[in-house]
């Protein structure tokens, strides 16, 4: 009997050694994958990061992408800021997949030699509700957008302006998002067209707040502002008549329709993917490209 114990014993010994050799072993352990990063060589991130007064106590990085012949050139461009600058550039630093932005710019610049600058703005993380909702919801919060909004305008813009050579006027600046960035690109253009005189507003969250329609009763009624409208109808039930119905009051109340575009893309999802491939043509429609 005592041999059975010996024996039985010993098994158990060799047996937990074996499992302690097996989680040293590197070969045995799972990789975890880390994602590359994709940004081009000529976007950067800022050394210069902006807590925004009143908005949040977080420091908002910012990306900048320069054209390809920035450093050899004395020329001045035209600025498009945008939102969720995690997504716009980087694999490596995206949600569930980046907008290709700069390969998208790099291929326009090498194919016309028109050049962009664009600024990204890091969204806060838990945060970006606020952020990005000039209005609050009962279910989902946030209502801190104007602050954010007024930063871009008072604050990034000033400072984009005097470090580097750009276009200042409002038909030469653009702001861009999509969802909730779709919501405060429209209200932050709308709200100052003496310093955003395009937008581009994709996949617009209008469903958010019903203020959104008395704000656009009363700033609606512009007579330079480009605006451009996005929307997939694989996006929710409600999104593709929110977008025509707002893209016809605006001009119902005197916005031109030769300054207003409303695309309605089948099969359309509310993804990265989806405005990566509409990206040029959105900037294409604003600038007249």
């Amino acid at each position: 009997m005592k041999y059975y114990f010996s024996l039985l014993f010993c098994l158990i010994i060799l047996i937990v050694s074996c499992k302690k050799e097996a989680a040293k072993d590197p070969k045995k352990e799972k990789t975890v994958t880390e994602k590359v990063s994709t940004k081009t060589a000529n976007v950067s991130v800022l050394k210069k990061q902006f807590v925004i007064d009143g908005l949040n106590d977080i420091s908002h990085k910012i990306w900048l992408y320069l054209p390809p012949n920035y450093s050899t050139s004395t020329k001045k461009y035209d600025v498009i800021y945008m939102h969720d600058a995690q997504n716009l550039f980087d694999d490596a630093t995206s949600f569930v997949g980046e907008w290709g932005v700069d390969e998208t710019l790099n291929k326009l610049f090498k194919k016309t030699g028109k050049g962009f600058i664009v600024v990204g703005v890091e969204n806060g993380g838990e945060k970006r509700i606020e952020e990005y909702t000039p209005w609050k919801n009962e279910k989902y919060g946030g209502g801190k957008g104007a602050i954010y909004v007024d930063f871009l305008k008072n604050t990034l813009k000033p400072f984009i302006d005097k470090n580097y050579r750009t276009n200042t006027k409002p038909e030469n600046t653009a702001i861009i998002g999509s969802s909730l960035g779709g919501l405060i690109s429209f209200y932050g253009g709308l709200k100052y067209p003496e310093t955003f005189g395009k937008i581009g507003a994709l996949s617009t969250s209008f469903w958010f707040s019903d203020e959104v329609q008395s704000f656009a009763k009363e700033k609606g009624n512009q007579k330079k502002t480009k605006l451009y409208l996005l929307v997939g109808d694989k996006e929710g039930e409600s999104m593709v008549p929110d977008t025509k119905n707002m893209g016809k009051l605006l001009v119902d109340l005197g916005f031109p329709k030769e300054n207003i575009q409303t695309k309605i893309v089948a099969g359309g999802k509310h993804t990265e993917s989806f405005w990566k491939a509409e990206f040029l043509e959105t900037i294409t429609f604003l600038y007249h490209l």
